[in-house]
């Protein structure tokens, strides 16, 4: 017979250490990724118009005023939002009409694809031709771009309900609307979720690209008008702040939905 051997249990030392070493992986990682970063810059002498070390970049970011930051990032912030909300408007109606309806989603999917298919930045000057260099412009690009991901996931969650609710729902003749606000959209949550958490960074993508089009304020101007300068550490500085914001962004969904819909997040294990 073959006896396999049981491996010795742990010393507690080597379990707090793993305890940290999880806990605390992103922390590390993103730490000796700078700390690499600046060394190669440093001891490779790359010129910070090529590649600016960390140090240079924090530098740079100090250089500029704070109330031009909060500027800039008020005005990207406000677009990003904006379109956020307008995809939401416009896409949670959607799901709903495609599942109550074939014919709706024979005749909507189609052009959300073509929509989705299509490139924003190809569309963006056209856009702002047409409707100005104003914030409209911008919101409606920021929406193209972000409302395709929340029509898919809220349309396969209310899809993923079971049919054994959806049947007795129908027995009891309760009216649709009850069938959908009472039994598919609680279904549908985390997939809504899901699809909110991808739509908000999109929205900040597509507040920057909108930016890049036309714009006189904006992080995304900012990193544009930087580059054609060639302040590279400053607009690095842009880049990171912007990342720095698409981050929070993405937690303020998750601590949402913490907070309102416990019961929708993924089990631990």
């Amino acid at each position: 017979m073959n006896r396999t051997k049981a491996l010795p249990p742990q010393s507690p030392a080597m379990k707090k250490v793993r305890a940290v070493l999880m806990r605390y992986a992103s922390a590390i990682f993103f730490i000796a990724l700078v700390g690499i970063w600046e060394l190669v810059c440093r001891i490779g002498e790359v010129p910070n118009y090529i590649l600016p070390s960390p140090s240079s970049i924090f530098h740079a970011f100090f250089d500029v005023e704070f109330s031009r930051w909060l500027t800039h990032l008020w005005a990207t912030l406000r677009v990003a939002l904006l379109g956020f909300g307008l995809s939401i408007v416009i896409a949670i109606p959607l799901a709903i009409a495609m599942v109550r309806s074939e014919l709706m989603t024979r005749v909507i999917y189609p052009a959300l694809v073509v929509v989705q298919a299509t490139p924003v930045v190809a569309v963006a000057p056209l856009i702002i031709v047409l409707m100005g260099t104003g914030d409209v412009s911008r919101v409606l690009i920021t929406c193209m771009i972000t409302f395709f991901p929340l029509v898919v996931s809220t349309t396969t969650g209310m899809l993923e309900t079971p049919e054994e609710l959806v049947e007795l729902s129908q027995s009891l003749r309760a009216p649709r609307y009850r069938e959908t606000w009472q039994i598919r959209i609680p279904y549908a949550i985390p997939h809504i979720f899901s699809g909110l958490k991808v739509s908000i960074t999109l929205a900040i993508i597509g507040a920057v690209v909108a930016e890049f089009v036309a714009a006189e304020q904006g992080l995304g101007y900012f990193i544009q008008f930087s580059t054609s300068f060639f302040k590279i550490p400053q607009a690095f500085a842009g880049l990171i702040f912007l990342a720095v914001i698409s981050l929070l962004l993405f937690k303020s969904v998750t601590w949402i939905q913490t907070w309102l819909f416990p019961w929708s997040l993924p089990k631990k294990k």
